[in-house]
């Protein structure tokens, strides 16, 4: 099984935070389309004709792109692509940037599931972050999703905002549960120095981004979550039973996934290759010139810390056996013997075969991976 991406690089205007590739200008729409269903139809070797159970829009802002090209490029897709007849399609969008039309259209395309980018329903911790909608345009979408009757739906917030106190980040929670809504992601903000965001703090326009208060955010987010019946399945990622995120599943299960546009990643098991972050080039080449793709060829060590990376972050974790059966017994022996520390200091827990963080551990997956890479 397989996913696919599709990266759209247009914006309205560039978050504050965000470090994706992505541009404030909706030109060139016509002509990225056209490069993107001639790259859609130049990759099809590359996941070797498996059955295809994940499409992924995002970006930028997939819901700036007119309902006619998404319906081109899944046209395109279906086409070429071994699409499995239950496949969940995702898509992207801005509470600015879609109406109660719009949302009909797009399950009329057969789009099953929306992502939206609320990050957090308090308008100054909105304008903190840069964002163009306001609270009224967020509550306005979740009404309208719900009256298009969009069962699978996930909402995204930021935790950890300057301007974010303790008792707004719970009654962020408390409006997000109220929703019923099946599935949430959850980020700490974090501060890239290329960023406006990062720029700001360094010029002390904007207050910088506090590791405690966002520690404090995350055990109140994890707790809660728990409370009202969610899986904590990811770091950042959070379901009731059912309802989790099948595209994002396929990368922390080492699965193949095929990305198209600007700057999409994708992944084989055999190799790991991204397109270039420039969109002229991009349409220059129209999708067809491997001069937009870099490639690397992993090597077992490679995939050993892929492995390791991707499924620590997960409430299933690193199972030993799968180690030694795919990468060897030396890579099996290096992963028992740097763990122990952490299974003593209770941040990682053991289940038979299968080894994985505790909340507490979470907070330290990046640093606790590293230590286990080979």
């Amino acid at each position: 099984m397989a996913g696919i991406y599709i990266h759209i690089p247009f914006c309205k205007s560039k978050c504050a935070y965000c470090n994706f590739f992505s541009l404030a200008s909706e030109k060139s729409m016509n002509n990225f389309v056209e490069a993107l269903l001639n790259e859609i139809d130049c990759r099809k070797d590359y996941i070797d004709n498996e059955e295809v159970k994940t499409i992924y829009f995002g970006g930028g802002t997939p819901s700036l792109l007119p309902v006619c090209f998404i319906d081109k490029i899944l046209n395109k897709i279906n086409k070429i692509y071994n699409i499995s007849p239950k496949a969940e399609i995702s898509l992207e969008v801005n509470p600015d940037t879609v109406n109660r039309e719009r949302l009909m259209d797009y399950k009329t395309l057969g789009i099953n599931r929306i992502s939206v980018g609320i990050q957090s329903f308090f308008d100054d911790d909105l304008e903190y972050l840069s964002r163009k909608h306001d609270s009224k345009h967020a509550l306005q979408l979740i009404d309208d999703l719900k009256a298009v009757g969009f069962e699978k739906l996930t909402l995204d917030l930021i935790y950890g905002i300057p301007t974010q106190t303790e008792e707004k980040w719970n009654k962020n929670l408390d409006i997000f549960f109220s929703t019923g809504i099946t599935h949430l992601s959850a980020y700490a903000l974090t501060v890239e120095p290329k960023t406006i965001l990062g720029q700001k703090i360094k010029n002390g326009v904007l207050k910088n981004v506090s590791e405690e208060d966002a520690v404090n955010h995350y055990r109140i987010l994890v707790r809660r979550a728990k409370e009202e019946g969610f899986e904590h399945y990811e770091i950042s990622n959070f379901a009731k039973p059912s309802y989790r995120s099948q595209h994002n599943s396929i990368y922390w299960n080492d699965e193949p996934y095929l990305g198209f546009g600007p700057s999409a990643h994708s992944y084989n098991g055999v190799s790991r290759q991204w397109n270039i972050s420039n969109l002229s080039q991009y349409i220059n080449y129209m999708g067809m010139s491997d001069e937009i793709v870099e490639k690397e060829i992993l090597s077992i060590e490679d995939k050993y810390n892929e492995y390791v990376m991707t499924s620590l972050r997960t409430s299933w974790g690193c199972n030993v056996d799968r180690i030694s059966e795919k990468y060897g017994d030396k890579y099996s022996r290096h992963f028992m013997k740097n763990i122990q520390g952490y299974l003593e200091s209770d941040k990682m827990l053991q289940d038979d075969k299968r080894y994985f963080l505790t909340d507490e551990g979470m907070l330290f997956a990046d640093g606790i991976a590293a230590d286990l890479f080979f």
